[in-house]
Formats: structure tokens, sequence, C-alpha cells
């Protein structure tokens, strides 16, 4: 491990080397592993709203082919927030907080003279495996997002993949009827572990499809071991019947794309542009006004040392927390009880995932999920 390109502290590249060896060593899922707390990130759970112009504006657009339009291009924007803002913000990607069961997220981004208010619901619904249901709505705009995202880890010799395991559902409100899509979920691949300076590339593909008969679909790639442009993407619109492509566009997800071909847009116009919008931060309610299970209470001693360098004491924490859990869990079994969801439900087979996924190749015919069932916060 070079020490001038590692963002590992130089007290610490002991315990990196530790941590490489014992992923490398460890079978089954990487997410039951405890990592150190240098490498963690202050933060856990994580969501997709940090453009909600973009989100409202999807009831605005005339046509269905318009509106797949905007679908795409506000999933697209949603990609830097959530995959490369802890590498912007901390020198390398971290690990995210393993949240705990029960830990929930409450978040707003406040009405402008542009839109209504958009609310963000997120719940730790599952521990093992590890799952998060979320919940996004522009009440005003009549669009809404939930899904869920769990995850299984495995290491591969170079890099740490992450298949990204659940779906999301997109719904628009129309005079004639909801219009649903499905969003399936990439997967990652967190690439230089042995120099020190890990960092996210999506990889494979994803699919938006739609109950108007439209769908996207996009193809990630990035820099490879000898070439490639980093968190690269190539996406197209296509009908389901014809198979005619309406749109092709290419760039990067985390910087600018533009229009290749299609009749939907104009060629070689900017798609989208990472840089040139910025994120709007969320409103979230001081840390002293938060249950004890919103998620900034219950991690805010670990934050404060992963933000201070101070990770014995992130690390003391950390453990706490851990140990609580697991007594809460042993306290539960003794009474025979089990723990119940605040926000979601769990539903068995999904409908509008069954009626969707056809379109989507790859994907299994049924599928579980988290159907939200109360807007209280």
């Amino acid at each position: 491990m070079s020490a001038a390109n590692s963002s590992v502290p130089a007290d610490q590249h002991g315990g990196w080397m530790s941590f490489l060896k014992a992923i490398a060593s460890f079978s089954g899922d990487l997410s039951k592993l405890t990592a150190p707390s240098f490498i963690l990130s202050p933060v856990s759970l994580t969501d997709w709203g940090e453009h909600p112009e973009h989100f409202a504006s999807i009831q605005a657009a005339a046509t269905p082919e318009q509106r797949m339009v905007v679908v795409l291009r506000w999933f697209i924007a949603t990609l830097k927030g959530q995959y490369t803002s802890r590498n912007t913000s901390m020198g390398s990607e971290k690990k995210p907080l393993n949240p705990v069961l029960g830990e929930l997220f409450y978040g707003s981004w406040p009405a402008t003279d542009k839109r209504g208010e958009t609310k963000l619901i997120v719940e730790q619904v599952s521990h093992h495996p590890p799952i998060t249901a979320y919940h996004l709505e522009n009440k005003d705009a009549g669009v809404s997002v939930e899904g869920h995202s769990g995850q299984k880890t495995s290491f591969t010799g170079r890099s740490i993949t992450v298949v990204q395991v659940g779906h999301a559902i997109l719904r628009i409100k129309r005079d004639e009827g909801d219009e649903v899509y499905l969003i399936s979920l990439p997967k990652l691949s967190i690439d230089g572990l042995l120099l020190g300076s890990p960092y996210i590339e999506l990889t494979g593909s994803t699919s938006i499809t739609a109950s108007t008969g439209l769908t996207a679909t996009i193809n990630y790639s990035g820099r490879g071991y000898f070439s490639g442009k980093a968190h690269s993407f190539n996406a197209s619109i296509t009908s389901n019947k014809s198979k005619e492509s309406l749109l092709d566009v290419s760039g990067t997800w985390s910087g600018s794309s533009v229009v290749k071909a299609g009749s939907l847009l104009p060629l070689n116009s900017v798609f989208w542009d990472a840089d040139a919008i910025p994120r709007e931060e969320l409103s979230v309610k001081p840390i002293e006004e938060q249950g004890e299970y919103e998620s900034r209470r219950v991690w805010r001693n670990v934050a404060e040392g992963i933000r201070k360098g101070d990770y014995g004491a992130a690390s003391k924490d950390k453990s706490r927390i851990e140990n609580e859990q697991r007594q809460l869990r042993k306290d539960e079994a003794a009474a025979g009880t089990k723990h119940q969801l605040k926000h979601f439900e769990y539903v068995e087979s999904d409908s509008d995932y069954a009626s969707l996924a056809p379109a989507i190749s790859g994907l299994a015919p049924t599928s579980a999920s988290y159907r939200f069932k109360s807007a209280a916060a």
C-alpha cells in the first residue's frame, strides 16, 4: 500500500492491512464482518432525495415518453449523492454504519415557489440480513417512490462486490389512473482497496420500466485496472412493443451526460450535469428534538468520534450500541415477542412488481416488498 496515495491515517495502516486480510479469508456475506472505526462513515441510512425539484417535475411532463425522460434524469441525478458523496467529503469511500433494527430517519425539503414540500421517511426493517425501507413523497406534485434495499457483499480478490437486493416503485398520480414505474438497483464494486483509497463503481445494468409500456435501461462501466473512465454510463429508452429506441444518452453519472440519438431530446444536448446543479440538503430536526431511534441521535457519539479522528471513542460507543441491540433481541426472544415495524409492512408478493418485472430481463417474476403504511413521524 502506497502511503502517498492512501487515505488511511498513518497510525491506522496496520489495522487496514489486518482488515484486508480478514475480508480475504472471510467466508460468507461481508456485511456480517465488523469493520474498524477509521474506515466508517459518520452516517448510516441513505436516501434518493437530494434533487427534489426534479422529483416534483416528473408530474408536469406532458406525455408518457416525456415523463420517462424526466424519471430517467431524476434517477441519474440521485447516483452521485448516493455513491460518491462520502468519497468527496472524506477523501475516499467509507463504509456506512450498520443501522440498528428499527432505526428511523425523517427529513424534508421545504416548499418553494416552484414546488411543494417533499418528505422522506426511512426505516431499518431488518438487521440480519440488513434491509432498509424508504418512502419519498411530494403530495402536491402527486409523485412518490418507495422501496427497500439490502446487500449481499463478497470479496473478489481486488475489490468488494455488493449486490443490492430490492427494488423501488415510483408512482405518479394521474387523473386517468396512476402511472407506476419499477426501478431495479445497480451492483457496486468497491475498488482501490490495495492502495488504501477505496472508491465505488457501478457495474452491470439497471432498468426502469413503466405501466405505460416504456423501459429505460442503464448500462454502467468505469475505470478499469488499465483503462476506462470512472462512473461512465449509457442509457436508452425503448418501447416495450416495438423495441424502438426513443432516446440514447451517455456520459458520467457523477458528471455530465449528453444525448446521442433519439427523437425525444435535441441531439448533443446536455442530459444531466451533476456539477452544474448542486445537491439540495434536506431539513432535519435538531438532535435534541429527535426520538430515541432516530438515526443521528443513535449514532451521534460515534459520528463525532469519526469526524474528530478519535476512533477509540467511536469504537467504544459503537460497541455499546451493538451490545444493547443484541440484548434487546435476546429479551424479545425470551418474551416471545417480535419487533414491530413503525412505517412499513412486509408484503409477501408485490403486485406492482409482479406486473412490471417481466419487462426487465433477469428479474425474478415475483418479489416480496415493504409497503409504506403510515405518514406519522
